[in-house]
């Protein structure tokens, strides 16, 4: 894939085929952590010392919630002491004042963590003490919410030894939002129960001022030792645990060897903070001689069916057999797609991007210690992003999802921005918060497109669905009076039935509409902020340059793919709301598109005739005139913008200003004080058609000149010096950090996507490689494998796991530079490769799903394997000649040949170059 030194001694290396890593002292490097999830909803995190959270949404939090900060400031954590007889406490996890104390000593504890896909394991041993412990921790795959750690303890001293061994894990039990409100009051609801095999809590109240409401969660921890021997007692009270002025890091139970409570089942406190505190029975350990226990955290909506949950995971041999269904599940899930080149190091690294779009699937943009937003959900975006990255490995299901999510669309072209928690839910805005992004319309016929490549599902252009309405109406400019939430939230005609129109007509309004809504300078508005969220102190007069671009791409490959829809179908015409037509102006009297009042006024005449509701009256237009007025505007913006938004540099190349300011100013250029450049404004010109070819190397010349940084990659931005109250919150970040300056991976992998579209191979592999080298040097970026939401100034990688550049990597690696795509419905491949990736016999490997069927593409170049100098020579598939196809971007395959291979093989095709 990707050539890159071998990861420094001191960080992580790879030891088998399935992302399988190590790293000797992971406590030293602060900030790290680890997903641990399941398709059911249970969401954890687990850090070096045990650390992190474990929840299935905002409200119902096991463990106290936490951001990254909280990682080495709080003292709660999954901890499992052990009082060694006339040696005194050890925290297996490392998780002890003693041993924080003596953190940069020699006599500090060896440790050593192994990690794979969704499994991680950390060994600890203090030879002082001559003791070793190996903690392995899991979320099992299914829908139970439970997170499981075992705890294997060896004596690794020469003389027996005496342990005494409790589990003590904080029993938060409640809503992130008491964490720091009402979090005494809240405690006060904490109804404790004790089991033969741990502790239970159900609050009595979910606590909320608008309302509080009985509650019925429950949340527990439960230990076994071995085969099923119980706990002796418990510790299921915080302050009981931890004593008068002791602390969850020294806590005087464990330091004093104190007795556990024990007694009968069933109500133990009310109106303490909890303690899941297992208490397990000393024994004996002799040289070499070991002792397993496993602990469960549970989350259920009812009490919890203790018998239940022990029988199925309250045993050693259970949780070994645990273990390895679920690294047979991740790994089923990741190798859908596979990447073999001369990078082994490199190949392992994808496995780990390749799960990241799932992990944002199931956390959202919460839930792990860095989080852009903390109360669960997926933003308008995620929805259209991550199906990228889904149609690659679990196409299946992205049929429904696309059409599910369609519905959130208004009628005015902007969408619904609080997504539900299931498929195609969207809910009317509770906050009162009237915003648009005005780059939310581009993305669903991006996404859309890609499905279309892949599938060839052309009716799926005319399947109907129907669009959301809420108090919004014009852009969220106007209020609509006489919208009632009891009324539902889907757009009604003027007899109260609910309107559905054609998904083609949705991708329409989407691109219609932003066409017309320009500022002064007659490109679209900014409005609340586009892709870059911070940008979003500019919504009256501010415009996004950047994203007229991909508009415009939008709109001239929506005219290609009309005529190809009347080509393929013999269709001859549309059925569109009749209000629509308002936006196709070219069909009755062209408006003159560099008049910015009379865009203006199109636009008000839309929105007057479709005031939160429609006719219902569909009209008939032909396909081939609606293709060509979206042509029309296409090639207006491509023109407008090369002419108007282009930056001459006195270096001789240049580059799009991407914005305007809200006083009405050009954002980037050459000034006294200093070049102002962003990368969002080149990616988009150069991801679509905007650039017109000539235009490329100097916007690839200036990239580099002014926003590469040996140290941390592609700046999003140059220095803008100082806050931007004109522009956006981003300027206010200290620059090199986050959206102001820093190594924004989502656009610098979309930079290198647009490179090798545009034919710059070269350059494109320049990006990625840079990429990945940050991500992966460890000394710099201290973040285990995959990729971050960005880079910062001191090279450290932010926000892991959940991030969409993840998606665009992905599509990347199988699309563009293995050349693996869809050409509506058929196989498309076209290479490009270069040289440093192919293995030592001339081999680059990927596996991957087209046409429903597991293919092995192999390259093979038995000439040069220098990009541009070698063209696919023949094709074998599963050892039988096909015959090629030749179109100017490579062969195609046609779907017919794909689909009549057998189902559930993994079918070889080898693709000599030459």
């Amino acid at each position: 894939m990707i050539a890159v030194e071998k990861t420094s001694k001191s960080g992580w290396e790879f030891t088998g085929t399935n992302g399988e890593f190590k790293l000797k002292y992971p406590e030293r490097s602060s900030f790290l952590y680890f997903p641990l999830v399941n398709e059911g909803g249970m969401m954890s995190s687990v850090t070096p010392n045990l650390h992190g959270q474990a929840t299935s949404g905002h409200n119902t939090f096991l463990t106290p919630p936490l951001s990254v900060e909280d990682l080495h400031n709080s003292r709660a954590s999954r901890n499992f002491w052990v009082y060694i007889e006339g040696k005194g406490a050890w925290s297996a996890a490392g998780n002890s004042a003693r041993q924080h104390a003596q953190a940069y000593e020699s006599t500090s504890d060896e440790s050593e963590l192994e990690a794979g896909l969704l499994w991680h394991r950390v060994t600890r041993e203090s030879r002082e003490l001559g003791i070793k412990a190996q903690i392995t921790s899991i979320v099992p795959c299914g829908q139970d919410k439970v997170e499981l750690m075992q705890v294997v303890l060896t004596n690794t001293g020469a003389a027996e030894i005496i342990i005494t061994p409790t589990a003590a894990i904080p029993l938060y039990a409640r809503s992130a939002d008491d964490l720091r409100d009402h979090r005494h009051v809240t405690s006060l609801l904490n109804r404790i129960y004790i089991s033969a095999h741990g502790v239970e809590v159900q609050p009595a109240l979910s606590f909320d001022e608008r309302g509080h409401r009985v509650n019925h969660t429950s949340y527990g921890v439960f230990g076994v030792e071995g085969e099923g021997r119980t706990p002796v007692g418990f510790f299921p009270v915080q302050e009981e645990f931890i004593g008068e002025g002791g602390s969850l890091d020294w806590p005087e139970a464990v330091v004093r060897n104190l007795a556990p409570q024990t007694g009968e089942e069933g109500v133990h406190k009310e109106g303490y903070e909890a303690l899941g505190g297992l208490r397990f029975s000393t024994a004996s350990l002799l040289p070499g001689e070991s002792r397993s226990y496993v602990v469960i955290l549970a989350i259920e909506s009812e009490r919890i069916d203790i018998p239940g949950l022990m029988a199925k995971y309250g045993s050693a041999a259970a949780f070994d057999v645990l273990l390895e269904e679920n690294k047979a599940f991740w790994a089923d899930k990741v190798n859908t797609v596979e990447f073999h080149t001369g990078d082994h190091a490199a190949d392992q690294w994808m496995k780990w991007v390749t799960l990241q779009p799932v992990l944002r699937r199931l956390y959202g943009n919460s839930f792990l210690p860095y989080h852009d937003y903390g109360r669960g959900g997926r933003g308008w975006r995620d929805l259209w992003q991550d199906c990228l990255a889904l149609l690659i490995m679990e196409p299946a299901d992205v049929r429904s999802l696309l059409l599910n999510n369609y519905a959130g669309v208004r009628i005015d072209g902007s969408n619904a921005t609080i997504i539900g928690q299931q498929p195609g839910e969207f809910i009317a805005d509770r906050n009162n918060i009237p915003r648009v992004w005005m780059d939310h319309g581009a993305w669903p016929f991006l996404t859309t497109m890609l499905y279309l490549d892949q599938s060839g599902d052309l009716d799926f252009l005319l399947q109907e669905q129907s669009y959301f309405r809420d108090s919004f109406m014009s852009r969220c400019r106007e209020r609509d009076a006489s919208w009632d939430a009891a009324g539902g939230s889907h757009l009604q005609t003027s007899t109260g039935e609910t309107y559905k129109g054609t998904i083609l007509e949705h991708i329409l309004l989407q691109n219609l509409v932003p066409f017309f809504n320009v500022g002064e300078h007659n490109n679209i508005l900014l409005e609340g902020a586009d892709w870059n969220d911070g940008l979003d102190m500019a919504a009256q007069r501010g415009e996004s340059v950047t994203f007229t671009a991909f508009y415009g791409s939008n709109l001239y490959d929506l005219s290609v793919l009309l005529r190809t829809l009347q080509e393929r179908t013999g269709l001859e015409s549309l059925e569109l709301a009749e209000e629509m037509t308002l936006l196709l102006d070219t069909l009755e009297k062209s408006l003159n598109y560099e008049s910015i009042i009379a865009k203006r006024e199109q636009l008000n005449l839309y929105y007057a005739a479709a005031p939160n509701k429609v006719s219902g009256v569909k009209v008939t237009l032909p396909i081939a005139k609606v293709a060509d007025d979206l042509a029309k505007k296409a090639e207006w913006i491509f023109n407008h913008l090369r002419r108007n938004e282009w930056v001459q540099s006195d270096h001789g190349d240049g580059w799009f200003n991407g914005y305007y300011n809200n006083d009405g100013d050009r954002v980037e250029g050459e000034h006294a004080e200093g070049v102002r450049m962003t990368l969002t404004g080149q990616v988009f010109p150069l991801l679509g058609h905007a650039a017109a070819p000539e235009q490329i190397p100097h916007i690839v010349a200036a990239v580099e000149r002014n926003l590469l940084d040996d140290n941390i990659g592609y700046r999003l931005n140059t220095n803008f010096g100082g806050i931007q109250q004109n522009l956006g919150r981003a300027f206010g970040f200290a620059f090199g950090h986050k959206e102001n300056g820093a190594m924004f991976s989502h656009m610098t992998v979309m930079y290198g996507n647009a490179l090798y579209k545009r034919g710059f191979v070269q350059e494109g592999r320049k990006v990625l490689d840079s990429l990945y080298k940050l991500s992966a040097n460890f000394e710099l970026s201290r973040m285990y494998p995959g990729i971050p939401e960005y880079i910062n100034e001191q090279g450290r990688g932010m926000y892991t796991y959940l991030t969409g550049s993840a998606s665009w990597l992905l599509l990347t690696m199988v699309t563009e530079v293995f050349g693996v795509k869809g050409r509506l419905g058929d196989l498309l491949l076209q290479p490009k490769l270069v040289k440093e990736q192919f293995d030592e016999q001339g081999k680059a490997t990927i596996k991957t799903i087209f046409a429903e069927r597991m293919l092995e593409v192999a390259y093979t170049s038995t000439g040069s394997r220098k990009y541009g100098e070698y063209e696919i020579h023949s094709v074998l598939l599963n050892g039988a000649e096909v015959t090629l196809q030749r179109v100017s971007e490579g062969i195609v395959i046609p779907r017919s040949i794909l689909r009549a291979l057998p189902e559930g093989e993994l079918h070889l095709l080898q693709v000599a170059l030459a």
